[in-house]
């Protein structure tokens, strides 16, 4: 384990820390450049957000939507993507 992974039992503190909304939360938080990427969350929506780099937090995607990235596998579901900002606003990024 390096020194940046967590145990689950930390899990909802790292959560806290970087200011996910509880009704965002998923299975996996990561900070890239200053954002919080909560969840399966695609890699070409981290690419936009690195480029546009709006006045957001983070984006996420709660739970495991089938079709997500990570969780191939079985019908895809369509599932949102939602950014989220220091005020507490929550809204819909990209649809999938």
């Amino acid at each position: 384990m390096n020194k940046k992974d967590v145990t689950n039992d930390q899990l909802v503190a790292v959560k806290e820390k970087y200011k996910v909304p509880r009704s965002l939360h998923s299975c996996h938080t990561g900070v890239v450049d200053g954002y919080v990427i909560e969840g399966h969350v695609p890699a070409d929506l981290i690419v936009r957000l690195l480029k546009e780099k709006p006045a957001v937090i983070g984006l996420a995607v709660p739970g495991m939507p089938i079709g997500s990235p990570g969780m191939e596998g079985g019908a895809p579901e369509p599932y949102q993507v939602f950014a989220f900002d220091r005020e507490g606003r929550i809204w819909v990024y990209a649809r999938r």
